[in-house]
């Protein structure tokens, strides 16, 4: 008789519950049980294999290094820009903010690819340069090295601390400053003892980020490291997957990647959560702009020279390259050409193929991700099940595990019985739908706790039932809240490559694992078409944003 006073959707719930725990909990739980599993049960010696050679160390201590060294040139990069376009009367700020915007639309893989042709040993383009200036035999820029490498990161993931940054300092009122300026502080001393202290907890976050973007990325150490001769762990991991593959193996390495990361994150809700540590005098005070004089325009300066590194540079060399029937002979009329975009798009069976795939898993992963994420917001917020809260925090949970290791632990739990997807598109779809859930929850569950339950309960005092009241009150609601979320996990769900690499087949390749590949041949024209389609597709889908949401739709929910 219990069950007759139930909701009946009560076992829906119940299923999406289910669906959760299986994208989340099986592949990490397949993933420690493969690292401790041999053909005699259970064993470490797949520990002892992954740490006991010099080299998996010492790709291990690159990573770090990387990552340390990611983060401090991203707050070089990203503090001023912030503090330059929040609190000064700097000119010029709409073109920094979409040459930041912009920086985050290109994948760092293809900004390595550009970087390459710009600062490749004797070919690239600044080193061409300097030696017909200079008349040198050698040019001095060599992007196959660590600096190298750690310049086209950061100079590609720096939006993150611009974003961070300038979200905290756009919360703080000029009292404080005007305080320090009253007493004789300068524009400088104020700024570095007064504002900047106010957004440091914001800046650690984001120095936190950046390290983990850092340390799990894969396309750009695997272009830049590998024929730079050095090592690190994602470019690793991916050698131990060469014939045969070696899971248990790679499994035991990507643990200290996952330990790694939930400690840096849970520091960061630390950092976040001392909330006293932060004066700001809320949204209330009134701000008003630095006057910088003269300064304006040499911070301009350097503000465009930081997005030429992640954006106009990058850009310029793939529009060139894009268009030229060889990009070496530079920019002339009879160089340009369409025969590389039509070979991709049109005559190209395979990259066509890609092109497709692409956009159509992004798609479907985007859908699925929304879907779930919103379901499982409403469970939460309306209480439906006992232990909703846990969902929210399952649902959350693919934050803090990178892209490549949730995609050993999907080949673990994925190419054997019960369920075997490997070589198919689901799994890439379910994979890409995983990783990006908690983008989609955050959204769904800011968009949630716009409504009032008042409505919902209006529909069902007269006679109608909760799956009525979300079809016909709630989802209108949410149209333009989860039209935003649907644009923010379909971008990164189509340049996606460290889940993707471990995952396709040759049936079901995207555009990105197709660029990492035809790197190999350096038919850069072809890279940079590939290249070019990408960020085409993503512009297109921002501008959709743009017209549907408001022109601030991405700093408002990067920043959620």
């Amino acid at each position: 008789m219990r069950w007759r006073h139930l909701d009946r959707s009560l076992l829906l719930w119940l299923l999406i519950a289910g669906v959760l725990l299986a994208l989340v909990v099986n592949p990490l739980v397949r993933l420690l049980w493969a690292s401790v599993h041999g053909t005699a049960g259970f064993t470490l010696d797949n520990y002892v294999t992954a740490y006991s050679r010099w080299r998996y160390l010492e790709a291990l201590g690159n990573s770090l290094v990387l990552g340390l060294a990611v983060g401090l040139l991203c707050i070089v990069f990203g503090v001023p820009m912030a503090w330059a376009v929040s609190r000064t009367d700097m000119p010029g700020k709409g073109l920094v903010w979409a040459a930041v915007l912009g920086t985050f639309i290109v994948p760092s893989y293809l900004s390595a690819v550009a970087w390459i042709l710009l600062a490749g040993p004797n070919a690239g383009w600044l080193n061409r340069g300097w030696m017909a200036l200079t008349g040198a035999a050698a040019g001095p820029f060599n992007v196959y090295s660590m600096s190298g490498l750690v310049l086209v990161i950061a100079a590609s993931s720096f939006p993150y601390m611009f974003v961070f940054t300038r979200s905290a300092l756009d919360l703080i009122s000029s009292e404080m400053e005007d305080a320090a300026t009253t007493l004789g502080a300068g524009i400088v001393r104020t700024t570095l003892r007064v504002t900047l202290p106010l957004t440091l907890p914001a800046i650690m976050a984001a120095f936190i980020v950046e390290f983990l973007e850092a340390i799990a990325l894969f396309g750009a150490p695997a272009l830049i490291a590998l024929p730079g001769r050095f090592q690190v762990m994602t470019t690793t991991l991916w050698q131990f997957f060469e014939f045969p593959p070696r899971v248990e193996v790679a499994a035991a390495y990507a643990m200290p990647l996952l330990l790694v990361t939930v400690l840096l994150f849970w520091l960061q809700q630390r950092i976040i959560a001392r909330k006293g540590y932060v004066a700001l005098t809320g949204k209330g005070g009134e701000r008003r702009p630095v006057r910088l004089g003269g300064w304006r325009w040499p911070l301009l300066g350097y503000c465009l020279l930081v997005t030429s590194l992640g954006f106009f540079m990058p850009m310029v060399v793939v529009l060139q390259a894009a268009f030229a029937k060889a990009w070496g002979r530079g920019f002339s009329l009879d160089n340009l050409t369409l025969h590389n975009l039509r070979f991709v798009l049109v005559d190209q069976p395979l990259t066509r193929a890609a092109t497709v795939h692409t956009f159509v898993y992004g798609g479907v992963s985007a859908m699925f991700a929304l879907a779930l994420a919103l379901a499982i917001a409403y469970i939460v917020h309306r209480e439906l099940v006992p232990f909703g809260r846990a969902l929210a925090y399952v649902a959350m949970a693919p934050f803090v595990i990178p892209g490549i290791v949730l995609a050993i632990g999907f080949y673990a739990a994925y190419t054997s019985p019960p369920l075997v997807l490997y070589g198919t598109a689901w799994i890439l779809i379910l994979a890409f739908t995983t990783r990006f859930l908690p983008i989609a929850y955050a959204n769904s569950d800011a968009a949630l706790r716009s409504i009032n339950p008042e409505l919902e309960d209006a529909v069902r005092i007269l006679g109608g039932g909760r799956l009525l009241a979300l079809r016909r009150v709630v989802g209108p609601l949410l149209k333009r809240g989860l039209a935003g979320a649907f644009i923010l996990v379909f971008i990164p769900a189509t340049r996606e490559l460290s889940a993707a690499i471990f995952l396709y087949t040759t049936g079901t390749q995207v555009l990105s694992v197709l660029l990492f590949d035809k790197s190999d041949e350096g038919n850069f024209e072809y890279l940079a078409a590939i290249g070019l389609i990408l960020v085409l597709g993503t512009v297109a889908m921002v501008l959709a944003g743009f017209r549907l949401i408001g022109r601030d739709f991405m700093l408002r929910r990067t920043t959620a």
